[in-house]
């Protein structure tokens, strides 16, 4: 193997993992408030992806993009209020059960909003033919936007989960829900919150995208299958974690191709999931207490 094919193979493993780092970040937004995974995350990606291709075609890119963006995370808020407020005995079993019955109900309103056709976003900057060479390996400048993008998102939620006083007031409720309403935090509107965040997160994330692995109306479900095994190997509520998880899940499928045929890429996920539940169930950079789902 060549040193230019190496290369390749890192930048493809850098690309792939800032994707599913950003996926698992999402996770993390909704962990850190509630302890609990919402896995129609994927969903918030596809609908952020596939509602600024339709604005694009009335209004410039970045404009349809931010719209996108306030679109999902409204839709998030609406998830939250139609939904998860309902729910009487708010387990963490029932909380799972919803949001995977949300992410299929999303799926399907989406197939009939925009059918089964791929779309895709331009690129923000260059062309699909626009590269950028590196020791003789090739980038396009999309990718340095999803890379840009990701590691915008890791720095503000840093910010905002340790020195902003609705970012303490989140992982508060993560902690201990009674105490924190106890202690006068509005958890409802808590809750809310991480939810329009990290469904405005999914939405960017599913744009920045959108031009490298094009958007479908189920796009979001694999997506959110990788950046939950990414979220679990860099350690639930961790942000850094989840960049650290989604380098070693995309470097290992991207060097896989090299030795395994490539419909066994997908498996290599799986495979890292299971591996770490059964070795440590904490991941990498996680403490003890998210082996385990908290009480709602």
């Amino acid at each position: 193997m060549s040193l230019e094919q190496v290369l390749q193979y890192i930048l493809s493993g850098v690309t792939n993992g800032s994707i599913y780092a950003i996926v698992a970040i999402g996770f993390n937004i909704i962990y850190n408030t509630t302890g609990i995974i919402n896995f129609a995350q994927g969903e918030f990606l596809m609908l952020g992806g596939m509602t600024a291709i339709s604005l694009a075609a009335f209004v410039p890119l970045p404009l349809a993009i931010l719209a996108a963006v306030v679109i999902t995370a409204i839709i998030g808020a609406l998830v939250d209020f139609v939904f998860i407020r309902r729910l009487k005995t708010p387990s963490v079993l029932n909380m799972i059960i919803v949001t995977i019955g949300l992410s299929i109900v999303i799926r399907e309103i989406a197939l009939h909003v925009w059918d089964e056709k791929v779309r895709s976003l331009p690129y923000f900057t260059g062309s699909e033919v626009t590269s950028v060479s590196i020791l003789g390996a090739y980038i396009s400048p999309q990718v340095l936007w999803v890379l840009g993008i990701a590691a915008v998102i890791v720095v503000f939620l840093g910010f905002f989960f340790k020195f902003t006083l609705t970012g303490r007031s989140m992982r508060a409720c993560a902690a201990n829900m009674t105490a924190a309403k106890l202690c006068g935090i509005n958890t409802g509107a808590m809750v809310t919150v991480s939810f329009m965040l990290s469904a405005a997160i999914g939405a960017l994330a599913g744009c920045a995208i959108s031009p490298i692995t094009q958007t479908q109306y189920d796009c979001g479900t694999p997506l959110a299958i990788k950046g939950f095994t990414v979220a679990i190997l860099g350690g639930l509520g961790n942000s850094t974690g989840a960049v650290v998880g989604g380098m070693v899940v995309g470097m290992l499928e991207a060097f896989s191709i090299s030795v395994l045929p490539l419909a066994y890429k997908d498996a290599i996920a799986i495979t890292i999931l299971l591996l770490i539940l059964f070795v440590k169930p904490s991941g990498l950079l996680g403490k003890k207490e998210a082996a385990g789902l908290k009480e709602f």
